[in-house]
């Protein structure tokens, strides 16, 4: 039987792999998987999964609030005056809306049923693992030139769909936009803030869908204390992860993450 000290180590512990894994590409989810199997420290509860989910979100907000108030206020400002000057901001917005969409259908209709396809199968993620190696491979030496104002349609429709591809357990949701921005000649600034920019409506929008079964997660008074630790951390972790995570992009130093999920997918499918 665990002590409370040790339930306190496990959510915290859970909080800091999401909040490490969220915002890089390596997978998030994937590396939950892994460690319940190999570690046997794992929770089932979506209370506990919305919760850290939500860390990372409020760290993508705080470091991304510049941008988000400026997309805001143009975006109001074009819908209201047709300022000329805000309709690059207004136009990125209906783009980052539109690459919503795909995974926002797929979400509600299929993603149970993906879950549960995948639930428990740890050879899938080492195989998708090495999906997402490969992709972040082939995109290493890119160096697009696609600011906010070059983006167009047919970019945020591909976005959207490689968004919609990483609901699959095992595939970053981070590293298939990001292939996705980069593959369309996005430059590496400009796919990571549209990457990022792109997590907070699905983020926002799963977390909302799901209220009623935080409200009545029987457990949600008895486990409070260890879920707001791991939330918190949850926070912490996603911020400085993410921050380091954009000076890699700036460096190009893509393959890195590469060989990480070539390693620890190999590794999972031969020890699985």
């Amino acid at each position: 039987m665990e002590t409370n000290i040790m339930i306190l180590l496990k959510y915290i512990f859970l909080g800091l792999l999401q909040g490490i894994t969220e915002p890089i590409p390596i997978s998030s989810s994937g590396h939950l998987v892994l460690a319940q199997h190999f570690m046997g420290i794992a929770t089932e509860k979506l209370t506990f999964e919305l919760l850290v989910n939500a860390g990372s979100l409020i760290a993508v907000l705080i470091i991304y609030r510049k941008d988000i108030w400026r997309l805001i206020k143009n975006g109001l400002s074009y819908l209201t005056t047709r300022n000329e000057a805000a309709k690059s901001d207004f136009r990125f917005i209906v783009y980052l809306m539109i690459a919503t969409i795909p995974a926002g259908v797929a979400g509600v209709l299929f993603e149970e049923k993906i879950s549960s396809i995948f639930k428990g199968g740890v050879i899938g993620i080492g195989i998708t693992l090495l999906i997402t190696g490969v992709a972040l491979f082939l995109i290493r030496n890119l160096r697009g030139r696609k600011q906010d104002n070059d983006l167009r349609l047919r970019d945020a429709i591909i976005v959207g769909l490689a968004q919609m591809i990483a609901l699959i357990p095992g595939i970053s949701r981070s590293g298939a936009t990001i292939v996705a921005a980069m593959g369309v000649g996005m430059k590496p600034d400009t796919a990571l803030r549209f990457s990022f920019l792109l997590y907070i409506p699905v983020s926002v929008g799963g977390t909302l869908l799901s209220v009623t079964d935080m409200i009545n997660d029987p457990d949600l008074t008895t486990l409070f204390v260890p879920y707001v630790l791991a939330f918190l951390v949850s926070i912490i972790a996603s911020y400085f992860a993410l921050k380091w995570f954009m000076g890699i992009m700036q460096k190009g130093n893509l393959i890195y993450f590469s060989l990480y999920c070539f390693i620890v997918g190999t590794l999972v499918i031969i020890f699985a």
